[in-house]
């Protein structure tokens, strides 16, 4: 509550990990559904302790479990799903954000249903859109597209290869009363996509490039480094001279001096010139321990470029 006004912000992080002192342990609120991730052993020897005191603190919230994740096998523990209080007939619920109403599914969702960490990042897209056309590359369920629009866009075009995401980002177009024949959704491979406009020589006045995480060990970190530069590059040559990209990383294991320094490469490679005018992170609600500086995962950078 002192972070948020609660009656324009309806999507947030209740406990953030290792960040919160619960490693293993992240609880998501979308409106009145919590949703759960229990991705250790220690965690999810403590699944009866830490349902019953969400349904002390928030009795009447449905609560779903996400524990559907890889990582859980390393701990030898079964992928795991479903409601454990109040169930609901649909996954779907819509959240408010700045100004937005979005629909987030979480049962079929990215993570936990949705991305919350960019909170601050759509809200900068928001106030850069102002009569651009933006590309919105894996764009999800368009929530960054949304954002330009209420920005006063001209137009955006989302780019992803998931049809329930593309359908969702039309979906959260209209809930916004926003107008849909500024909207183009591409089913399409984004490298491919980019290479491809590249060649037609088609150029947007912002590209949004907030790819799925690169590196999840140590071992791809330096193809991590390669695909980052590839992408920012191609990016940033269909990006308007004076346009904007605003790139983002959110593997952990690549660092803020090491992702403006690959930015920085491909802008040498596009033969372009880049101003970093702002840096980006996650939201507030998901803090950074002192005993904890790996709960700094997401970067993000708005990039001036001629």
């Amino acid at each position: 509550t002192e972070l948020f006004d609660l009656n324009q912000t309806t999507g947030l992080r209740v406990v953030a990990a290792e960040s919160d002192g619960l490693p293993g342990v992240t609880i998501d609120k979308y409106d009145d559904v919590l949703v759960c991730q229990l991705l250790s052993a220690g965690a999810d020897a403590w699944r009866d302790a830490i349902v019953a005191a969400l349904k002390t603190l928030f009795p009447a919230h449905s609560i779903y479990e996400r524990s559907d994740v890889d990582v859980r096998k390393k701990e030898g523990l079964q992928a795991v799903a479903g409601w454990l209080h109040l169930p609901r007939q649909s996954g779907e619920v819509i959240i408010k954000e700045h100004g937005m109403s979005l629909l987030v599914d979480v049962v079929q969702g990215h993570k936990t249903g949705f991305y919350l960490d960019q909170r601050a990042s759509r809200a900068a897209a928001k106030r850069y859109a102002n009569a651009k056309s933006v590309l919105n590359c894996f764009s999800y369920t368009g929530t960054f597209g949304v954002a330009a629009l209420q920005g006063g866009a001209l137009s955006v075009t989302n780019a992803d290869l998931s049809d329930l995401a593309l359908s969702t980002a039309r979906k959260n177009t209209e809930l916004n009363h926003l107008d849909l024949s500024k909207l183009d959704n591409v089913k399409f491979d984004v490298f491919k996509l980019l290479r491809q406009y590249r060649e037609q020589g088609k150029q947007f006045d912002m590209v949004i490039l907030d790819p799925p995480k690169f590196a999840e060990s140590k071992a791809q970190l330096p193809g991590a480094c390669r695909g980052y530069k590839d992408i920012n590059m191609v990016a940033m040559q269909i990006v308007k001279p004076g346009g904007l990209l605003l790139t983002f990383s959110c593997s952990g294991l690549m660092d803020d001096g090491l992702f403006q320094k690959i930015v920085a490469d491909a802008a040498l490679d596009a033969e372009r010139d880049c101003l970093f005018i702002e840096k980006l992170a996650q939201d507030s609600d998901h803090p950074i321990a002192s005993f904890y500086p790996e709960g700094s995962y997401l970067k993000g950078l708005v990039c001036k470029i001629y």
